[in-house]
């Protein structure tokens, strides 16, 4: 049995891109675990990403917004930041883990319509890169 890659999704408020990214790879690619934090985390998920997530049935429970400081114990495979100030301010990593940028606009603070295209744009850009660099890792 092969144990699943670990993926970490940074953003800074952990509260709309990451935790759909999250929820998105762990709905849709076997074999990887995905995590997310922010930089800055808002300690509430965005009721419009949840909304999107209950929609595509890709929501649970235990998503929340959270430090990288909650997530310290954990080794990962792949770091993935969706935001440019995440970006720019990605710590570094005791272990040495492979990171990538791919971001994406906030649409927080926007209509529902601005959350179902960052899922879509999420699941249709961000999935293969993450599957692509896991298994090139």
């Amino acid at each position: 049995m092969t144990t699943s890659k670990k993926v970490l999704i940074m953003c800074t408020g952990n509260s709309c891109r990451s935790i759909i990214a999250e929820a998105l790879i762990n709905k849709e690619l076997d074999g990887i675990e995905a995590y997310s934090c922010g930089v800055a985390p808002s300690g509430r998920v965005n009721a419009n990403a949840k909304t999107i997530l209950q929609k595509y049935d890709a929501w649970q429970e235990y998503y929340h917004s959270k430090h990288l400081e909650k997530l310290k114990d954990k080794e990962f495979d792949l770091v993935v930041t969706v935001c440019d100030h995440a970006h720019e301010t990605c710590p570094v990593f005791p272990q040495s883990v492979k990171t990538i940028h791919v971001g994406f606009e906030d649409p927080d603070g926007k209509e529902i319509d601005a959350f179902e295209e960052t899922y879509r744009r999420i699941k249709k850009v961000l999935l293969p890169i993450v599957q692509e660099s896991l298994n090139n890792a």
